[in-house]
């Protein structure tokens, strides 16, 4: 039966996400933890203004979360490892018939991440499919959903270092990747980007995920960062990867229409170039929730960006720089669930 993962632009029944619990992830100290606690949340109350979202939480962490979410926020117990929905939750497609079903990737924390564990969180897609009420598509293929972005219409966008990453897929080549994303996500082409951004390959990164460095918002059209400073390392990369998507077509022979979005100035935290990245945005239904970070001037140009990009939907700024200093983003912690396609 052929699957098919539509654009995040199909519109949405719900967004899943994992409330965050104590742990090397979260951080040491006392405001560390609460500044994580609060990003998570801001974003949860964001993404309700379009679309109803589930959170997943640790028994753990049950008081803090119903004090913190609020009523419209459904909120359902597990044991978590660690809190990325986009990555150790399920794919969502659909069948040939446009009903809704969800992939089930083997998640091994991010290439045995010796940070993190996936005990719990490798049964994480089959529990989210199961409360949605949906068939899972099974996978033997390592992947995370931050590692793909497609344009609906049979294109996809991978990295070398995450589908053949020797701590993922240490036979893997990419004519197998490529077959498993046509069976399972109804893809035609594969756009191979060589990499992802330079702080992704630190302790907390993935190495390479795709979702923070380009994202079609139409199909034939891709926002790409755009690190215009040419001290930091990721300038390079985002060159090279402007470049490459400017000399391709999709899988419908169109070509590519790339869109800068250019970095906030920021360029080095207390652990060296900082990834932050506009890329990383999560569109639901009628909305757009954007990473800020702290740059009023930057910001309001991202969302500027955006607000072209995904007309007739409203632009609305989290700050991300908890999130990213923990290495992820808006999009990383979130999970869309499409409504199913009529037949």
């Amino acid at each position: 039966m052929p699957f098919t993962m539509p654009a995040e632009t199909h519109k949405q029944d719900r967004v899943w996400m994992t409330f965050p619990r104590e742990g090397q992830t979260l951080g040491d100290s006392m405001a560390e933890r609460e500044a994580g606690y609060a990003a998570w949340t801001a974003v949860a109350h964001a993404v309700a203004r379009f679309v109803p979202v589930t959170m997943v939480v640790d028994p753990s962490e049950r008081a803090r979360a119903r004090k913190m979410l609020s009523g419209e926020i459904e909120q359902v117990e597990r044991v978590v490892d660690d809190f990325w929905m986009r990555d150790a939750g399920p794919t969502f497609v659909h069948d040939e018939t446009g009903a809704l079903a969800a992939v089930d990737w083997i998640f091994n924390g991010w290439g045995v991440a010796d940070w993190t564990s996936a005990t719990h969180d490798r049964g994480m897609a089959a529990f989210v499919a199961g409360l949605a009420g949906v068939p899972v598509v099974p996978s033997l293929l390592v992947n995370e959903g931050g590692g793909i972005h497609v344009d609906g219409e049979g294109t996809v966008l991978l990295t070398d270092t995450v589908q053949l990453d020797p701590g993922r897929n240490p036979h893997a080549d990419r004519a197998r990747v490529e077959a498993e994303m046509t069976r399972t996500l109804g893809t035609s082409k594969a756009i191979w980007l060589p990499k992802g951004l330079t702080r992704d390959y630190d302790m907390f990164g993935t190495r390479g995920h795709v979702d923070i460095v380009a994202t079609f918002c139409a199909p034939g059209r891709v926002l790409v960062h755009d690190q215009r400073d040419p001290s930091h390392p990721d300038h390079a990369v985002s060159q090279e990867i402007m470049a490459q998507l400017a000399a391709e077509t999709d899988a419908q022979g169109r070509p590519l229409e790339v869109i800068a979005l250019p970095a906030p100035d920021r360029l080095t935290d207390a652990l060296g170039p900082v990834d932050y990245s506009y890329v990383n945005h999560l569109v639901c239904n009628d909305g757009v929730i954007a990473c800020a970070f702290g740059e009023p001037e930057a910001d309001q140009r991202a969302a500027g960006i955006l607000s072209e990009a995904y007309p007739g939907r409203s632009v609305v700024s989290v700050d991300a720089r908890e999130l990213f200093a923990r290495g992820g983003g808006i999009h990383c912690i979130t999970q869309q669930q499409p409504a199913a396609r009529p037949s």
